[in-house]
Protein backbone atom coordinates (compact mmCIF):
# COMPACT_ATOMS: atom_id res chain seq x y z
CA UNK A 1 0.00 0.00 0.00
CA UNK A 2 1.08 3.58 -0.50
CA UNK A 3 2.62 5.89 2.85
CA UNK A 4 0.15 8.46 2.37
CA UNK A 5 -2.48 5.09 3.12
CA UNK A 6 -0.94 4.51 6.65
CA UNK A 7 -2.45 5.61 9.49
CA UNK A 8 -0.49 6.56 12.69
CA UNK A 9 1.26 4.92 15.15
CA UNK A 10 1.65 2.20 13.18
CA UNK A 11 5.43 0.64 12.05
CA UNK A 12 6.19 -0.30 7.91
CA UNK A 13 8.35 -1.46 6.05
CA UNK A 14 9.34 0.13 2.77
CA UNK A 15 8.87 -2.39 -0.12
CA UNK A 16 9.63 -0.04 -3.18
CA UNK A 17 9.17 3.38 -4.84
CA UNK A 18 7.19 4.17 -8.22
CA UNK A 19 8.45 7.69 -9.24
CA UNK A 20 10.92 9.06 -11.66
CA UNK A 21 14.80 9.56 -11.11
CA UNK A 22 14.27 12.70 -9.52
CA UNK A 23 11.72 11.22 -6.86
CA UNK A 24 13.46 8.53 -6.23
CA UNK A 25 16.61 10.52 -5.39
CA UNK A 26 15.13 13.02 -2.91
CA UNK A 27 14.19 9.79 -1.47
CA UNK A 28 17.66 8.50 -0.97
CA UNK A 29 18.78 11.84 0.12
CA UNK A 30 15.87 11.64 3.19
CA UNK A 31 17.66 8.58 3.98
CA UNK A 32 14.91 6.10 2.74
CA UNK A 33 15.66 2.71 1.27
CA UNK A 34 14.02 -0.43 0.90
CA UNK A 35 14.04 -2.60 3.75
CA UNK A 36 14.06 -0.21 6.23
CA UNK A 37 11.45 0.35 9.31
CA UNK A 38 9.81 3.51 9.32
CA UNK A 39 6.72 4.50 12.06
CA UNK A 40 3.98 7.18 10.72
CA UNK A 41 3.81 9.76 13.84
CA UNK A 42 0.74 11.61 12.57
CA UNK A 43 -1.48 12.00 9.41
CA UNK A 44 -4.21 14.37 8.54
CA UNK A 45 -7.10 14.83 6.05
CA UNK A 46 -4.57 17.69 4.33
CA UNK A 47 -1.18 18.19 4.83
CA UNK A 48 2.17 16.31 4.72
CA UNK A 49 2.66 13.16 7.04
CA UNK A 50 5.14 13.11 10.18
CA UNK A 51 7.20 9.68 9.80
CA UNK A 52 10.07 8.54 11.86
CA UNK A 53 13.02 7.19 10.39
CA UNK A 54 16.30 6.53 12.17
CA UNK A 55 15.07 8.20 15.50
CA UNK A 56 14.38 11.35 13.18
CA UNK A 57 11.04 12.89 12.31
CA UNK A 58 9.97 14.11 8.85
CA UNK A 59 7.49 15.62 7.20
CA UNK A 60 6.51 13.87 3.81
CA UNK A 61 4.00 15.61 1.84
CA UNK A 62 0.96 13.43 0.47
CA UNK A 63 2.65 13.32 -3.01
CA UNK A 64 5.84 12.14 -1.99
CA UNK A 65 4.12 9.51 0.41
CA UNK A 66 1.96 8.64 -2.69
CA UNK A 67 4.57 7.01 -4.45
CA UNK A 68 6.59 5.03 -1.56
CA UNK A 69 5.27 1.51 -0.94
CA UNK A 70 5.11 0.13 2.49
CA UNK A 71 3.82 -3.03 4.42
CA UNK A 72 2.76 -3.58 7.93
CA UNK A 73 6.09 -4.85 9.40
Amino acid sequence: MPLSMASAGTKLEIIGFRGGFGMRRRLADLGMNIGMEISVITTRQRGPLMVLMKGSRFAIGRGIAHHVFVKPK
